[in-house]
């Protein structure tokens, strides 16, 4: 196990950060920005975020990075700043930890889809290494592979990034099929934790689509089904539509209230995605203790 599992586990449960995108929203970001722009834009607001989430007691925060591979940029003509979001995203996470946590930095998925033939396999790892060679070189702790659904990428994913040599979380989003617990493409938890640890991934997870009382089973299925420690980072319930707008309305002290349930269920690192924020986080750390 990789030095930086180590020290972390030794105090597991270990607690991550919350949403970027909402909180970005809160700052000022408008429909149809691009976040990851504003790691060249407005540095001072994303760097708040990544320090609000570390005054709130998380141990590892993410980056404003999940839409920063070339393929993603390209699509708002962005691709030639690749490599200076990406390190720039690391940056401002690691003056926010300083020394009171670590920095995953995120990938997303690409936006390609290999089935139809729009990359070949081989066009999208080149991508995802520059990628993960520029949160890498920037300094980053980890790499968090989060949000995904075909299985064919992030395994292409997780090859890219573990030629860092940094330790890889990587997670599936389970929000499809009859019971909620199979990818888009159909992929059921059993068999994402089959395949994220067959990849090489340090750690198998799984991150939005649901509520966190969702996430409970999910939780216990990957555990059963893997022996590498679980990364769950739950949505605040599921969004309403309120005045046009997309609202989550569970509370942070009814999101911790369900924390015991995960750690039962076997989660070693937990957070939040979609509408969660720094009170989440706060109201995690508090059940805690």
């Amino acid at each position: 196990m990789h030095e930086t599992l180590e020290t972390l586990l030794a105090g597991a449960p270990v607690v991550l950060d919350g949403g970027w995108g909402t909180q970005l929203q809160a700052r000022g970001l408008g429909i149809g920005d691009v976040p990851d722009e504003w790691n060249l834009t407005h540095p001072d607001r994303v760097e708040a975020v990544a320090r609000d989430y570390v005054d709130a007691g998380s141990q590892i925060i993410l980056t404003n990075t999940f839409g920063s591979s070339r393929p993603l940029l390209a699509k708002n003509e962005l691709e030639a700043k690749t490599v200076e979001i990406n390190r720039a995203g690391v940056e401002f996470s690691l003056r926010a930890a300083g020394d009171r946590a670590k920095v995953f930095a995120s990938i997303g998925p690409s936006g390609v889809m290999l089935m139809m033939g729009e990359m070949s396999p081989e066009e999208l790892e080149a991508a995802f290494a520059e990628q993960a060679t520029a949160m890498a070189e920037a300094g980053a702790h980890g790499i968090v592979i989060e949000t995904m659904a075909d299985p064919d990428e992030v395994k292409v994913a997780i090859a890219a990034a573990k030629k860092t040599g940094l330790p890889v979380a990587a997670c599936m989003v389970f929000d499809s099929g009859e019971n909620s617990d199979h990818t888009m493409m159909g992929t059921s938890v059993e068999q994402a934790a089959e395949i994220l640890t067959e990849a090489g991934a340090d750690i198998v997870g799984s991150n939005c689509g649901k509520g966190i009382a969702g996430f409970v089973d999910v939780c216990k299925r990957l555990k059963a089904a893997t022996d590498r420690p679980i990364w769950i980072k739950a949505n605040a319930g599921l969004p309403e539509m309120v005045d046009g707008q997309t609202v989550y309305t569970q509370t942070a002290e009814e999101f911790a209230a369900e924390i015991p349930k995960l750690i039962d269920a076997g989660a070693s690192f937990i957070g939040g995605c979609c509408g969660t924020s720094p009170a989440f986080i706060a109201a995690v750390r508090k059940q805690l203790g």
